[in-house]
C-alpha cells in the first residue's frame, strides 16, 4: 500500500531565518513526511532564486511574483521579466499576488500590479497564489473580471468567510490551510475547512511566518506541516493517512503536476 505524503503549497524557503540551510530545511521537511514545497515570490529581486531553489531540489516548485507589499514594483521590466521566468519548467504558478488593506500602498497601484500578473499568468496557463487581507470581495471580483477561473489557484492564509471561500472555490480556487486552523481560539477556520468539498482543500506553512500551535511565538519551520495535517484529520474526521492523500491529490491537481510539462515529479 502506497504511502501518501504532505504537501506545502506555500513556505518562503529563501527567507528562512535560522542559522540553517535550505538544504537542512528540505532534508528536515522530507524526514517529516513532505514531498512537495511551493516557494512564493515577494519582491523582484528574489525571482531568480526562486528558480535556482527549484533547480536544486525536487521537492521545491517556484511561484514568482508580486506581493501586494511590492506592488510598486510593477513595470514594463518586471513584466517581461516574469513572462520569460514563468516559462520555466519548475515554476508552477504565479504568487504571491494580490491585496491588502493593512499595507501602506494605493488600491490603485496594488490593483494594476495584480491585474498584470494575472495576464502573464494567463498567457502562460499558470495558476496563481493569492493573498488577500481585508479585500475579499474586491480580489473576487477582479478574478471574475480576468477570468482567472480558467487556470484557478489557491487563496493563501485564507480569513474569509466560509461564504466567500465557496465563491472562491466556484471559481477554480483551493483554500489554503495553515497555522491559524490549530490555534485554540480559531473560529471562522474551521468553518471553512468544514463547509468546503474535500477537492479543495490544501495545506501550507507560510514558514518562516505564522508558526503553528505549541509553536506560537517561535519562527515557523517547513518541518511543521503535519501539525496542521493533524487539525485538518481531526476537524474533517479523516485518518492521517486520508488526509495526506486528499490534500496533496488536490495540490498536484491546482498545480498541475500531473502534466508532461513538470517532468521530475
Amino acid at each position: 500500500m502506497a504511502v501518501h505524503l504532505l504537501f506545502d503549497t506555500h513556505v518562503h524557503l529563501d527567507m528562512l531565518p535560522w542559522g540553517g540551510s535550505v538544504r537542512d530545511a528540505v532534508r528536515e521537511a522530507r524526514k517529516a513526511g513532505i514531498e512537495g514545497l511551493v516557494v512564493p515570490g515577494v519582491r523582484g529581486q528574489g525571482w531568480e532564486d526562486l528558480l535556482r531553489l527549484a533547480d536544486a531540489f525536487t521537492e521545491v516548485w517556484a511561484a514568482p511574483g508580486l506581493h501586494p507589499a511590492a506592488a510598486d514594483e510593477w513595470d514594463e521590466e518586471s513584466r517581461a521579466r516574469l513572462e520569460t521566468l514563468v516559462r520555466h519548467d519548475r515554476v508552477v504558478a504565479v504568487g504571491e499576488i494580490g491585496l491588502d488593506a493593512l499595507i501602506d500602498l494605493p488600491a490603485h497601484v496594488q490593483e494594476r500590479a495584480f491585474r498584470g500578473q494575472l495576464r502573464v499568468a494567463a498567457s502562460a496557463d499558470l495558476p496563481v497564489l493569492i493573498h488577500c487581507r481585508r479585500r475579499i470581495g474586491r480580489v473576487l471580483e477582479i478574478l471574475r473580471e480576468e477570468g482567472a477561473g480558467s487556470r484557478g489557484g489557491i487563496f493563501h492564509a485564507f480569513s474569509g468567510s466560509l461564504e466567500s471561500a465557496r465563491e472562491a472555490v466556484s471559481l477554480g480556487f483551493a483554500i489554503g490551510f495553515g497555522a491559524t486552523l490549530t490555534y485554540p481560539e480559531a473560529r471562522r477556520a474551521p468553518l471553512v475547512l468544514e463547509g468546503i468539498d474535500p477537492e479543495w482543500i490544501v495545506l501550507e506553512t507560510d514558514a518562516p511566518d505564522l508558526p503553528p500551535h505549541p509553536h506560537r511565538g517561535e519562527e515557523n519551520r517547513p518541518e511543521w506541516l503535519p501539525l496542521v495535517a493533524a487539525q485538518v484529520a481531526q476537524l474533517r474526521g479523516w485518518s492521517q493517512e486520508e488526509t495526506a492523500r486528499v490534500t496533496t491529490q488536490n495540490a498536484r491537481r491546482i498545480l498541475k503536476l500531473t502534466s508532461d510539462r513538470h517532468g521530475r515529479v
